[in-house]
Order: C-alpha cells, then structure tokens, then sequence
C-alpha cells in the first residue's frame, strides 16, 4: 500500500513526506482493527511533529506514517473484538489505550501509561490502511460519511475537550471569548453554543474568519489586526473580562492577553500550541485566573462530538486532496493558507 512516511525532522515543508509502498498492517492481536482510510485530516500538529517538536515529550522511531485524525471502513477485526463490524464505518480515536492501567480505569484515555497515539508514536493513517485498536474505533451514525468526519478525531475532540471544561464554569450571562476562528475554533465556537448560554466573542485577525464566527452564532468579533483585543473584551464586559478564554492560536502574542482580557477566577485554555506563557507569577495570583492545557480528549468525548454532529450541531468546513497531496497540504497551512480543514484521501 501507499503511505506518505517521515524519514527526518525538517522545516522544508513542502518536501517533509515520502510516498512508499509499504506492507499493510495486519491483525496480530484479538482486539486488533483494521481500517481501510476514507479520510485523514491534516492538523497543525503534523507541521509540528515534521519540524521535530514533539521529539522532547514522546519517544519517537522514524521512519513513520503521519496521520492522526482518521475515519474509514473496517476491514479486518481480532478475536475478541465485539465493538464493531468488517464493513462498519467508524471514526478512529488517536490514541490506542491499553484498558487496565490506572488512568484507564478512571477512563482518562490520554494519560494511559501504556498507550500509542496514531501518527505521533506509532504509523498512522496517512496511507490506504490503518491499524488500530478495538478501544479506538468509534461506529458513525448512518448518513455521516468517513472523509467528511475524519477531522474530529484530533481538531473536533480537542475543541470539544477544551469547550466542556469551559462549558462546566459557564453560567447564563457569562462570556467566552473564541481566540483564532480556524480549523479548531470554528469547531469550538460551535460547541460552546451548542452547550452553553454564554455570550460568545470571538477574535481573529482574518476578516473572512470572524465572518465565519458570525455564521456560526458569535454575538460579537473583534479583528485583532485593527482593535486593541482588551480594550474591546473590557468594554464589552463592563470591565469584568471574560469568565472563560479559549485560545486555539497559542502564540506569545494570545496569551499574553491573558492577565488582560480574563476574569477573575477564570481561566485561558491553551489549545493551538508553538508559543510561550511569560506572565509574572503576582498576575495570577492577583486575578486567581488559571492557565489550563488541553491534549486531545477522552473516547467518551469524541463519542459526544459525534452525536453533536450527527444532530447538526456542528459541522465542518473541509477540503479534500489526494495522498499525493500531503506536501503541499503542509506547505500551504504553514502558511496560513488553509481555511477550516484539509482532508487527506488515500
């Protein structure tokens, strides 16, 4: 089969992947899955993990299959798998958890101790198949198609994450603030109207991108390129701030806006992710507002996204390439030139 492989970390973006023929995967354990890829989305952390940024908190072996957000169609199941079907279409959680370790047990899927995560640690579904676990494999609904879904295994379970964590300090009247209305904001700002009666901000540089946020239901925007983003947060707010900030870009320059723009008890969740906190330790302790970190998200959770989805809560906005593509997929969102979500389709 074609797999598009990682054979040394690079900032060449638009020669990082080599297509190769490759040997299928295969089942060689009882709850082992076998999926024939219909889609696998492209994510920032692809870039990342290309430039070698990942290389200080994970092992990694390369050569490697990228891909980390798949969905396709079961082809080869274990012994023991009893969760899904040959021929079922299903999305595929990133990280295949062993069940038994302590994190498992109290079903924090991303902290299993003994856990490999498609893409980052083990190949993953940037070629015709994947292997995957039982554990992993999540049926679709009928009527919800493989391609157009695959994103929400990484970019729409970790905005998900993030908004549930946001959405459980929300009460009515209270704001959120959307920063970066991209591949995962437009996916968070969807999930926090979906789940919450807060008032939504959202925040881009893009004019085109706060268009979108208010298609989506945003009751106000505010282009950072041309407005002073406190100021308008505290005019907006009486001067209170936002109750909870959701920060999908991660650069020195959002989250400095911390201290700023968020109330006090509140917190800034750092999603998009490349830049720095340098606040000083008295900020934090003046507004007693938290930084809070957000790695992907729990196998129940994406199983709730899915359900988001399949009522129309949430939807998509996609582009599709061939695997042939993945280059200069990478290339163009490294330069910003990707608006929602590119797909790849092996």
């Amino acid at each position: 089969m074609e797999a598009a492989r990682l054979h040394e970390y690079t900032e060449e973006m638009d020669r990082a992947l080599d297509i190769e023929d490759v040997p299928e995967p295969e089942v060689s354990g009882s709850t082992d899955v076998i999926v024939e890829v219909k889609g696998a989305g492209w994510c920032q952390t692809d870039n990342h993990i290309i430039e070698g940024m990942w290389t200080d908190y994970v092992e990694q072996t390369l050569p490697m299959t990228l891909g980390h957000e798949n969905a396709g169609i079961v082809t080869e199941i274990g012994d023991s798998v009893e969760t899904v079907e040959v021929g079922d279409p299903v999305i595929c959680h990133p990280v295949q958890t062993c069940g038994t370790c302590r994190p498992c047990r109290l079903g924090e899927d991303m902290y299993c101790e003994n856990s490999a995560f498609n893409g980052l640690t083990t190949d993953g579904g940037f070629a015709e198949y994947l292997h995957t676990s039982d554990r992993a494999a999540i049926p679709l609904p009928d009527g919800v198609d493989p391609t157009d879904i695959a994103p929400h295994a990484d970019a729409g379970i970790t905005a998900y994450h993030a908004t549930k964590k946001a959405v459980a300090e929300l009460n009515p009247g209270d704001t959120a603030v959307v920063i970066g209305i991209g591949g995962l904001g437009h996916i968070g700002l969807q999930c926090l109207q979906a789940m919450s009666a807060a008032t939504v901000i959202a925040v881009d540089l893009k004019d085109e991108a706060l268009e979108l946020a208010t298609d989506l239901g945003a009751e106000a925007t505010i282009n950072s390129s041309e407005t002073d983003v406190a100021d308008a947060i505290g005019d907006m707010t009486d001067e209170v701030g936002a109750q909870q900030v959701l920060d999908f870009v991660g650069r020195d320059e959002t989250t400095a806006l911390a201290p700023d723009i968020t109330a006090a008890g509140g917190d800034h969740h750092i999603i998009g992710y490349g830049g720095h906190i340098h606040e000083p330790a008295q900020a934090l302790v003046s507004g007693e507002f938290a930084f809070r970190g957000t790695l992907v998200g729990r196998y129940t959770e994406l199983q709730e996204l899915v359900a988001l989805v399949d009522r129309g809560d949430v939807t998509l906005h996609t582009d599709r390439y061939s695997l042939d593509d993945v280059n200069a997929v990478a290339e163009r969102l490294e330069h910003g030139e990707i608006e929602g979500r590119a797909v790849i389709t092996p």
